[in-house]
């Protein structure tokens, strides 16, 4: 049994949380940002995964957007939490921290 799919499926499984727990701390975040994120905690995602969840969370209403203009670029586009992604992210962690919890108790 390969461990590489594995890992992937658990890691997949933890981005939402991840994603939703950067723009929470920052309050918003600009995708690259949100990459660079991931990248120094290890989750390395390419933009070919993060856009279309954060098209996803956006179109279920846990997130929104403003649009930046930008000096060296394209206007750039911010997401934040929605009073229902702030509520949503609380869910996701509390049930990460229960799990991690059974999880760690189990195999610890």
């Amino acid at each position: 049994m390969a461990i590489d799919n594995t890992e992937s499926q658990m890691r997949k499984g933890l981005l939402e949380l991840c994603i939703l727990g950067i723009i929470k701390k920052h309050k918003e975040a600009y995708p690259s940002d949100i990459l660079e994120q991931l990248k120094g905690g290890k989750l390395v995602v390419l933009e070919g995964t993060l856009y279309p969840l954060l098209t996803r969370l956006k179109n279920a209403g846990m997130l929104n957007y403003r649009w930046e203009e930008s000096q060296s670029g394209p206007p750039r586009k911010y997401y934040a939490l929605t009073p229902e992604g702030v509520d949503f992210y609380a869910q996701l962690r509390t049930t990460w921290d229960e799990l991690s919890a059974a999880v760690n108790n189990l195999t610890g």
